[in-house]
């Protein structure tokens, strides 16, 4: 057992960046961050977008983002966390460059501002089309700088510690004491006993399989979150990305930032119309959810497996420019931009629900917070505006600190008991992980995707409890993997998924069930 001052689970933008200010400003207490692969493999890494904030007062303001922000939410955002988040993001913006971020800028020395969908203005900040790596790299440098960071590569966090496992029931106000974490080079389960512990462990994309998220993205502190009894909400609030590179293969798939329709991109179907225009006045740069349910219905109506994306009256020296990771990846498929067009689906991307917590990042449970993708804010309400999780992340990042900064960092007292497998057997086969994933991210897929309907939905649920059955049996009688427990992760989210879904009664964002109301243009 190890005691510590801050546990943190993910090294994405939120937790580097926590992690970063603690060590700083705090450099007596012990900080340890747990990565379950690479240090610099997260849902920040493959970020291509940017962060949305107001820099040019002269075209943009405070006001104009958070009314963006809150019609892309359909109703369903805290306004008061938007205004938050939006006064906030300047600050913040102006703390990564401070830290090394190299944001594009022009020949004035400003920052370079782009446009994407449901933005009424330029306002993203970006580093060519890899912003997130770009972030990930200076937000490395500096933490391993930090002599009272300790960074745990390839460790895997398989459960909260509460008082279900001291005491063996759950009190009406629960407390979060650390969480036991599996050593993937020695198999053993230790216990990291933490005054506190802050999830920032990102999205749950694998969930659906064909996803823009890397293969980490297995929703592990949602779920961890839920059996350790936090609240969860929103979680029917999936967004997909419109535009991610067509295929045909299952798997993390190449996203084609919504900045190239901010520069004038066209979705065309195979017959070569531009039907955008016929689903919604802003055409391609119509909010995520608008976008991803017209090609959704564009495919239904013609049997096609996908859309295409139009870059040819594009100046393509200017597309190498702000897009070479996207323009090299379209030529290593035999795809030249100038003349030929881009085969395009839309795939899950972001999740807008997830952990619920307060303006100060505090979950319902006691020493427990929550920042960044698996976290559930009121940012986003039913559907995220481009480009402000990262901005999200850093928000949320700070005000965590801010808090804990005028708390006693000292652990307590209480034993904590070891993890317990004595008697399992070991898991040496992988099969019976890899069959049942598949089963889950095909349900996934099918019947709770783009445009979902009732029956669909109870059919996921029906064949969701039959895989959950046999994977909890397996689960109690083999020794613990990171394989088993990523599934075991994705299960418990495509159940909340699946049932808040069949609670929700209206169309919103991002939620759409085609028995709720007629699908457009019907």
């Amino acid at each position: 057992m190890v005691t510590l001052d801050y546990l943190v689970i993910g090294s994405g933008i939120a937790g580097l960046s926590f992690a970063l200010k603690m060590a700083h400003n705090f450099p007596e207490r012990t900080i340890f961050l747990v990565s379950k692969a690479d240090e610099d493999e997260s849902n920040t890494k493959y970020a291509q977008g940017g962060v949305a904030s107001v820099f040019d007062l002269d075209q943009d303001s405070y006001q104009k983002h958070i009314a963006d922000t809150l019609m892309a939410g359909d109703g369903l955002c805290d306004s008061a966390i938007v205004e938050m988040v939006v006064m906030d993001g300047p600050k913040r913006v102006r703390e990564l460059l401070s830290w090394g971020v190299r944001f594009d800028t022009g020949k004035n020395g400003q920052l370079t501002l782009g446009r994407e969908g449901g933005h009424s203005v330029h306002r993203i900040i970006h580093h060519k089309d890899s912003t997130g790596l770009e972030i990930e790299r200076a937000l490395l440098e500096r933490v391993r700088r930090q002599s009272n960071i300790t960074i745990f590569q390839h460790h895997f966090a398989i459960d909260l510690i509460t008082e279900h496992q001291i005491h063996g029931t759950k009190p009406t106000v629960l407390s979060c004491f650390g969480a036991y974490i599996l050593d993937q080079n020695t198999g053993i389960v230790e216990t990291f006993r933490a005054r506190n512990t802050i999830l920032a462990t990102g999205g749950i994309g694998m969930v659906y399989g064909h996803t823009t998220n890397p293969a980490i993205a297995t929703g592990d502190g949602i779920a961890m979150a839920y059996r350790a009894g936090a609240r969860i909400q929103d979680m029917e609030f999936v967004q997909f990305h419109p535009t991610v590179l067509y295929d045909g293969k299952p798997g993390q798939s190449f996203l084609i930032s919504e900045a190239v329709r901010g520069v004038g991109a066209y979705l065309r179907n195979k017959r070569g119309h531009r039907f955008m225009p016929d689903y919604d006045s802003r055409a391609e740069l119509a909010p995520r959810d608008i976008v991803s349910r017209s090609i959704d219905q564009e495919l239904k109506k013609s049997g096609d497996p996908c859309a295409f994306l139009d870059c040819k009256h594009l100046d393509p020296e200017a597309f190498k420019t702000h897009f070479p990771n996207i323009y090299d990846e379209c030529r290593a498929r035999n795809i030249p931009i100038e003349t030929d067009w881009i085969p395009i689906v839309p795939a899950a991307h972001y999740l807008c629900g997830g952990i619920v917590v307060d303006s100060q990042g505090r979950t319902t449970i006691n020493n427990l917070f929550a920042c960044g993708e698996c976290s559930r804010t009121g940012l986003h309400g039913a559907n995220r505006l481009a480009s402000n999780s990262l901005l999200e992340a850093l928000v949320y990042a700070h005000n965590i600190f801010e808090y804990l900064e005028h708390q006693e960092a000292l652990p307590g007292s209480i034993a904590i008991p070891q993890w317990e497998d004595t008697g399992s057997q070991d898991a040496r086969e992988n099969t019976f992980i890899k069959h049942n994933t598949g089963r889950l991210q095909a349900l996934m897929q099918d019947y709770v995707g783009i445009v979902r309907s009732t029956d669909h939905l109870n059919k996921a649920m029906d064949l969701l409890d039959m895989i959950y059955t046999e994977v909890e049996e397996h689960y109690r009688t083999k020794k613990v993997n990171v394989g088993i427990c990523e599934l075991r992760n994705m299960i418990n989210v495509a159940h909340l998924i699946i049932g808040q879904c069949l609670k929700r009664k209206e169309n919103l964002g991002g939620f759409y069930n085609i028995d709720l109301e007629p699908y457009p243009n019907d």
